[in-house]
């Protein structure tokens, strides 16, 4: 009687929920059709919680912007951003109550730490913002981007490679499928510059960012390609792809996406010609000494006109990169590092508040800065940059804060390629650093971690090093001082 009583309530729910939804349909309101999947989705949740990390990580280059899409005016990637929330939550909740056991070696990473520096600093310069609501949002953001796809993403690896090559395989089949669509809709206009600025939405905003992700895989699935472990056949399926990337990339026009990749090559070949990393490290610093010094100078000789440019020349877009003279993207790019730095010398030590950039740059943009693409309300996005943004934004600690990271990052990455003695593991960290190099040189010029499309593979990446470096390296530490030093 008990049973048949559960089984009438199972069939009089399922009724009531079917007249409902109808209800809302005919009244023109839809999303009551998500429930079962979000009931899905919190099952899996609590019984499976590695399946829905992968399930989000296939979702992420299919993700919807609502803010974009003119829905709600909130500015959320469906169905990605609320999963990682819950992933955060839940996995917060089992490793405070012992469900997950913590690993101390995980915390005190050197990669961890500096994680949490960066994630300290903002929570500290939250509470000295002009406006703290959109500082803790920004917080809480880069939050469920960290806790769930780094902290969760190494409990996961550490299981073993298959769950790494896993990780990679949910972004590249549905990336594949986002560019192969872009493709196509780009050709049927004859592959139009102009076009495919916007072609790819309305998975990707831009083609900026569109650009940056191809790049950050580009690497990847090179190794892939020429890896002789896997069959004919899987090579040979992974060069198609390779040959998708390759189009997408060329025709994305992002000048700074194709420096990367290029840029990433060097880096390659540095470690192949074993190139002294001292050498490299005092010709970076005095490069970057001299540009830091002489900005204000170079800025100005730059930066002489307004004039509009744009070219469908493969060759005049490669010369247009370093062209400041006269392209408006890069002219606008020098006004929003221009207002960056003022920004920054008004309040060097706190900043203005982690996420307010876009709120408070129109006024300290200068007459001659202004390009055609400026606006006077400051409504153009963000300051262009993964180190000038948290400078104007977190003062000097917060660009400080980013630097080291991305510094212990390469350096532990580099390290740990050198110890390695497993080839399989040598080529996995190798494409995943040089992947890295591809997005944080792009990070010069544009900034999308507060986006999902790049955070979820830049920070599944670091977690993928860190656990092989946890979990799967030897301890032939002689061997990294002596190479390294």
């Amino acid at each position: 009687m008990v049973k048949s009583l559960k089984n009438n309530w199972v069939y009089f729910i399922g009724i009531l929920f079917l007249c409902v939804n109808l209800f809302f349909t005919y009244k023109d309101f839809y999303f009551l059709n998500l429930l079962p999947i979000a009931l899905l989705v919190a099952f899996a949740a609590f019984f499976a919680l590695d399946k829905l990390f992968l399930f989000v990580v296939f979702c992420t280059p299919l993700s919807l912007n609502l803010e974009e899409l003119n829905i709600g005016g909130v500015g959320i990637y469906l169905p990605t951003e609320p999963i990682l929330f819950g992933i955060m939550l839940i996995f917060l909740y089992k490793q405070f109550f012992g469900t997950i056991k913590r690993d101390a070696r995980i915390v005190n990473h050197p990669i961890t730490l500096a994680i949490l520096f960066n994630l300290s600093w903002i929570f500290i310069t939250c509470l000295t913002s002009d406006d703290p609501l959109i500082s803790f949002k920004f917080l809480l953001s880069r939050m469920w981007f960290i806790v769930p796809i780094y902290f969760f993403g190494i409990w996961f690896f550490r299981k073993g490679v298959k769950n790494m090559y896993a990780f990679l395989w949910m972004y590249i089949i549905p990336l594949t499928l986002v560019l192969l669509v872009t493709l196509v809709k780009h050709a049927s206009y004859g592959f139009s510059e102009e076009i495919g600025h916007w072609i790819m939405s309305p998975f990707f905003k831009d083609h900026t960012s569109y650009g940056a992700v191809i790049a950050l895989f580009v690497p990847i699935v090179v190794s892939m390609t020429f890896d002789k472990e896997k069959t004919a056949i899987t090579r040979s399926i992974i060069f198609v792809i390779l040959i998708i990337f390759s189009i997408a990339l060329f025709y994305s026009s992002t000048r700074a996406a194709w420096a990367s990749v290029v840029g990433a090559g060097m880096v390659y070949l540095l470690f192949m010609f074993k190139i002294k990393f001292k050498y490299l490290f005092i010709s970076g610093l005095l490069i970057g000494s001299f540009i830091a010094v002489n900005f204000t100078e170079i800025s100005y000789m730059l930066n002489k006109n307004d004039a509009e440019h744009t070219t469908e020349n493969f060759s005049e877009k490669l010369e247009s990169m370093s062209n400041v003279s006269s392209d408006a993207s890069n002219l606008e790019r020098l006004n929003r590092w221009n207002c960056a730095i003022r920004m920054f010398n008004e309040r060097p030590l706190m900043g203005w508040g982690p996420g307010v950039y876009s709120f408070y740059y129109a006024p300290f943009q200068a007459p001659a800065d202004l390009t055609i693409i400026s606006t006077n309300f400051g409504t153009g996005g963000n300051a262009h940059s993964e180190y000038l943004g948290p400078l104007a934004e977190q003062g000097i600690l917060g660009i400080l804060s980013i630097i080291i990271l991305v510094i212990i990052v390469f350096y532990h990455a580099s390290a740990l390629y050198i110890r390695l003695d497993d080839k399989k593991l040598k080529r996995l960290v190798m494409m995943l650093m040089l992947g890295l190099v591809t997005y944080f040189t792009h990070g010069v010029l544009n900034n999308y971690l507060d986006t999902d499309k790049a955070s979820v593979p830049v920070w599944g990446f670091i977690a993928i090093i860190v656990a092989i470096d946890i979990y799967f390296a030897n301890n032939q530490k002689e061997k990294v001082g002596k190479v390294l030093s």
